[in-house]
């Protein structure tokens, strides 16, 4: 098993261009694959657009990811054996325990403040089309019958502002 900081080294190497690491924690993950339970000793990862699990092997590694905006619950504790933390991403529930190594308290900071927050995109979904575009087809609609005059009118107020 690699150091902590080994597995920060091997970690960043699978993030996303312009992701930053803003904390990190080591201990046991709890997860399920292939329908059973497993329990993988690796790193969590706050970046600016995600939590990153990251488990490097001794022929190969492990990696998940969870967005932000898929987290809806986020939880800790402190025990003898550690920090314990858990949350729910996707409807799935995501634990990691016996948490020594690593900056707990700003790794649970970061997460707190970006939970449920949607990350922006490179690209808009849609093209915000301008108020003259919309009348235009909207007088498109009003010549082929499909809205009426009165429809089209109260839509172009609204476009309008007026």
């Amino acid at each position: 098993m690699a150091s902590f900081n080994k597995q920060i080294e091997h970690g960043k190497k699978h993030l996303k261009p312009g992701e930053k690491v803003l904390g990190a924690v080591m201990g046991a993950y709890e997860g399920k694959s292939m329908g059973k339970s497993v329990v993988k000793v690796g790193i969590f990862l706050a970046t600016n657009e995600r939590v990153f699990f990251f488990a490097k092997r001794m022929f190969g590694f492990d990696s998940e990811s969870f967005p932000y905006s898929n987290i809806s619950s986020f939880e800790y504790s402190k025990g003898l054996s550690g920090y314990s933390l858990s949350f729910y991403a996707s409807n799935n529930k995501v634990k990691m325990n016996w948490i020594n190594k690593g900056e707990v308290t700003t790794f649970i900071n970061e997460v707190n403040s970006r939970v449920g927050v949607k990350q922006p995109s490179g690209e808009p979904i849609f093209k915000q089309e301008d108020a003259a575009d919309q009348i235009r087809k909207l007088s498109d609609l009003l010549k082929d019958g499909i809205i009426s005059e009165d429809e089209f009118a109260a839509k172009k107020k609204q476009l309008l502002g007026v």
